[in-house]
């Protein structure tokens, strides 16, 4: 049975970008040489997808490729696919996917309107295409020479709640166990991520301790550096990649890893009225990449919504007769 040409054109324009990618990803992979050649860097996050999307557009027939709607959207199909592979084979998690999808996506369309742009060309663009490819592996060894900038970030949140100050404080102080029935972390659940279970204050004072357990063995160890009953309580975080199961997170985004950490959180209340109260928490995070001005948005997001599902549970116990 024979393929038509249309349809050989088109596997070729998928098929090409996919194998690219997914060489690229193991080589950028390799330990070995992780110091020059790394995937959370800039040459491999915001090449990769451009160049898979330049191939692909560039790869198709000249009236495809002529499309602008086509540079934008055919790009998204080799990019999925590696989505799916890598997953399936390990390569990177759940989390890590969605957190860097809206990127690809976007880089992968702009690489096909670079794509379109030398296809429609009428002289020879060989000697273009084959400098992108290679693009990522002159970069990579530039931008190594660079190093990650630390970004100080915070999260905040707030809820009121209708309640005694003394019932909402020993609620804050000491959370018991959180049934799953009450975890509400939208984001948090959706990327897999470690719920909250419980944290217990051994006292109430500056200098006591506070453990802070998550599902999947992730423990925050907190330090009180400043109290005042019933009214705000600022504690030091620490969370130790080695006590966590390499299967509790995605190894770029662990906690207290190499690319983000938790420094601090402070819980404050603040009096509106008879019993009617507002419980302020706010934390400080720390992140170390090439790309903060992108990790920033997800790290915040994901903070905020441990923090709201952390005050929604407090409130309702608070609240309850």
């Amino acid at each position: 049975m024979k393929i038509s040409s249309s349809l050989r054109s088109t596997f070729i324009a998928i098929l090409i970008p996919t194998v690219y990618a997914i060489v690229l990803r193991l080589f950028f992979g390799i330990r070995y040489w992780e110091d020059i050649f790394a995937t959370m860097t800039i040459s491999f996050l915001f090449c990769l997808p451009t160049i898979v999307g330049a191939l692909t557009v560039y790869f198709s027939k000249p009236e495809k490729a002529q499309k602008i709607p086509y540079r934008i959207l055919a790009p998204w199909v080799p990019i999925i696919l590696f989505f799916f592979i890598t997953i399936f084979i390990s390569l990177e998690g759940w989390a890590c996917w969605i957190m860097i999808l809206p990127l690809f996506l976007v880089a992968s369309s702009l690489g096909g309107l670079l794509g379109g742009y030398l296809k429609t060309r009428k002289q020879n663009n060989k000697l273009q295409i084959s400098f992108l490819v290679l693009l990522p592996f002159l970069l990579a060894p530039i931008e190594s020479l660079i190093d990650n900038i630390p970004g100080t970030y915070k999260a905040y949140t707030c809820i009121d709640i209708h309640a005694p100050a003394e019932k909402i404080w020993s609620n804050v102080t000491r959370v018991r166990e959180i049934p799953a029935e009450q975890d509400k972390g939208f984001l948090t659940s959706f990327l897999g991520f470690p719920r909250p279970v419980k944290a217990e204050l051994n006292y109430e004072g500056v200098g006591a301790y506070r453990e802070a357990r998550f599902t999947n063995g992730l423990v925050f160890h907190e330090t009180v550096k400043e109290y005042a009953d019933q009214q705000k309580m600022v504690f030091a975080i620490k969370a130790y990649p080695y006590e966590i199961p390499s299967t509790t997170m995605d190894e770029h985004v662990v906690i207290g890893g190499k690319f983000f950490d938790v420094l601090n959180g402070t819980y404050e209340l603040q009096p509106l009225g008879k019993d009617h109260y507002r419980l302020h928490l706010y934390s400080h995070f720390k992140l170390s990449t090439h790309f903060n001005f992108y990790a920033s948005w997800w790290a915040s997001w994901i903070m905020k919504d441990i923090q709201q599902n952390i005050l929604q549970v407090e409130k309702q116990r608070a609240e309850k007769n």
